[in-house]
């Protein structure tokens, strides 16, 4: 990608450029970091997107990083490189307040394992990002950190619910941001930002984390994970090129037998000489693109097949649409055991955003799906993995839209009823994945209207590499852009 606005502060260097720069001390972590704190006390005052940035801590951090330069000790591949994690991930002294109010002090007595592998790589850790309370909406707000804007347009959705990494990424308060993804939460903010988010395959990246805890009436009790976080969500990164997101996925990836859905080693190179081919899938009959939208998908194979891809248009691809489908059955039928928590000490966002959502499903699947349904979903949900892995195979990828609309408007989702089931029914692009388990990327393809459009890229599973390879293509050809800040 060539920028239109040449790197000059350390802030604005990739991590990429970065780590190699403190690896033969051209320049110094500590400076790295004290570039990246001038920029969020320039920016995240306006933006909200971190919360809880401890500057003389990462300071520290920091000059350890530059002393273990200066001793010669083995050195990981994010040295010194400043990288903000999520406010619903366990990190060890911070909170892990998902954004409510209510949880504020709940301090983490370790930390999750993904945040464990960027220690491990010798990232420095630099703040908290924002997300919507309990991470499930397509917004950032909350009634703790407040309301994140997009750097683009204040009026738009950062997107949700990483979308303070998203936010601050594009900002430039730090060039990598850890997010987590179970219905776009990863991929839709790096696309309404204007960077790149991946998704990667369930299981490459550990979703294991401390055993969480609530006090109750009757004693403390140990929470566990619902079966669609088990077998959906995913922790990923979230970066400004390409070139990075594929540095923090490898960073990130955990041989990890405690998760339930971990693998057992890292997956190996691909086989060379694979055709390249991507079907475009560009919606599921049930909702119109918005014309940037298609111009997005345009240019992107447009740069796909000059970089010697084969393009061919798939009309229709049912199960997709079916997959979307499958979403708001289980993803909601499994979140509702947690309403009466979310009553009591969720804010009004949140209740109102899942009242219209539960609305929506019901349209679908009725008022109270039986269990039988659920069950049966669980089941024709891995029919359709078969099959989407065996239409993809090892030469095929997807390439869709993001989602049917242009960044939404802040607070869409509790605008009205009709409004929340025009958000899910645009956003079957993100939620159709998801329930699969396959990885996808999204990345910035054109602006329109002053906005960055993405596009997303789907691949068999395990294949992060080839789409990231595909994602790669798009942003060489596509010019890059910072957003026009001073509009704040």
């Amino acid at each position: 990608m060539e920028s239109q606005n040449p790197p000059a502060a350390l802030w604005q260097r990739t991590a990429s450029d970065l780590a190699a720069a403190i690896r033969t001390r051209e320049i110094s972590s500590a400076d790295v970091v004290r570039s990246c704190l001038a920029r969020i006390e320039e920016t995240n005052p306006r933006l909200a997107a971190l919360a809880d940035v401890r500057p003389d801590e990462a300071l520290a951090a920091a000059r350890r990083a530059d002393q273990a330069v200066i001793a010669g000790e083995e050195l990981g591949p994010l040295h010194g490189v400043p990288v903000s994690t999520k406010i619903n991930t366990d990190q060890k002294g911070y909170a892990t307040s998902h954004g409510v109010a209510a949880l504020a002090a709940a301090e983490a007595q370790g930390d999750a394992a993904c945040v464990t592998a960027l220690r491990e790589s010798g990232a420095v850790l630099l703040g908290r990002s924002n997300a919507p309370a309990f991470s499930y909406r397509w917004f950032s707000t909350n009634d703790l950190h407040g309301r994140t804007l997009n750097p683009w347009d204040p009026a738009r959705t950062p997107g949700g619910s990483s979308g303070g990494a998203s936010s601050s990424l594009a900002a430039g308060m730090t060039p990598i941001a850890q997010g987590n993804d179970i219905g776009g939460s990863i991929r839709y903010p790096a696309a309404c930002c204007g960077v790149v988010g991946i998704r990667p395959t369930v299981g490459r990246i550990s979703n294991w984390a401390p055993p969480a805890f609530v006090d109750t009436p009757d004693g403390t009790v140990q929470v566990e994970l619902p079966p669609t976080v088990q077998a959906c969500a995913v922790e990923g990164p979230l970066a400004r090129t390409v070139a990075d997101a594929r540095l923090a996925l490898r960073v990130m990836t955990t041989p990890d037998l405690r998760d339930p859905y971990g693998i057992p080693a890292a997956p190996g190179p691909l086989p060379r000489g694979a055709a390249r081919r991507v079907s475009i899938v560009r919606g599921i009959g049930t909702v119109k693109n918005q014309p940037a939208v298609d111009l997005a998908v345009d240019a992107a194979a447009a740069h796909l097949a000059d970089a010697g891809y084969e393009i061919e248009e798939l009309d229709d691809l049912p199960l997709i649409a079916e997959a979307a489908r499958l979403w708001s059955l289980l993803i909601y039928e499994d979140f509702r055991p947690t309403l009466p928590v979310v009553d009591r000490i969720g804010d009004e966002g949140i209740r109102t955003s899942l009242k219209y959502s539960f609305a929506a499903a019901a349209a679908v699947w009725g008022e109270q799906p039986s269990l039988e349904t659920y069950i049966n979903g669980w089941s024709r949900r891995a029919s359709l993995i078969t099959e989407l892995q065996q239409l993809l195979g090892s030469e095929r990828m997807l390439l869709t839209p993001v989602c049917a609309e242009l960044p939404f408007e802040q607070d869409a989702d509790i605008s009205s009823p009709q409004r929340a089931a025009e958000l899910v029914a645009a956003m079957w692009p993100m939620t159709a994945v998801p329930i699969l388990g396959f990885p996808a990327v999204t990345v910035p393809s054109l602006l329109a209207e002053g906005l960055p459009v993405g596009v997303q890229i789907i691949g068999g599973r395990f294949t992060e590499e080839r789409i990231l390879d595909a994602a790669q293509a798009i942003e060489d050809r596509t010019p890059g852009y910072w957003p026009p800040l001073g509009h704040l």
